[in-house]
């Protein structure tokens, strides 16, 4: 009986197998994300910018705004930056040069929004006078 409970004992304590994959920061590896981004500086600029609007989206979830764009894959990572590497391996988010982007387009997306609020604001007349 005491060898039993000696060999389970072991078997706890033995290391994990190299085979077994974790799920870490190195899923998707980094090799393959700086093949798709071209170089680390654009990946890390990439990155940072989707976690940020995947952040923002969590964050207006009850709000029912609907401006930010939800995660394009599914996921079971928790962490922004980690769905974001995740949809760049997937090429569901692709990074574009500043010369490829027409001229009249915003750079800020919700600007259009704000400008209509504003122009519907100033459009209403207020009578200060009572």
């Amino acid at each position: 009986m005491l060898s039993c409970i000696a060999a389970l004992f072991a078997r706890a304590q033995a290391p994990p197998e190299v085979t077994q994959m974790s799920d870490s920061m190195m899923n998707p590896q980094i090799e393959g994300l700086l093949d798709r981004a071209g170089s680390k500086f654009r990946l890390v600029t990439l990155g940072s910018r989707r976690a940020r609007q995947i952040n923002s989206y969590f964050g207006q979830l009850g709000d029912g705004l609907g401006a930010a764009v939800p995660p394009q894959v599914a996921s079971v990572a928790r962490k922004p930056l980690s769905i974001a590497f995740e949809e760049i391996a997937a090429d569901k988010i692709v990074p574009i040069e500043a010369s490829d982007l027409p001229e009249s387009a915003p750079m800020d997306p919700l600007a259009e929004v704000r400008d209509a609020a504003e122009g519907a604001a100033a459009s209403d007349p207020v009578d200060d006078a009572t």
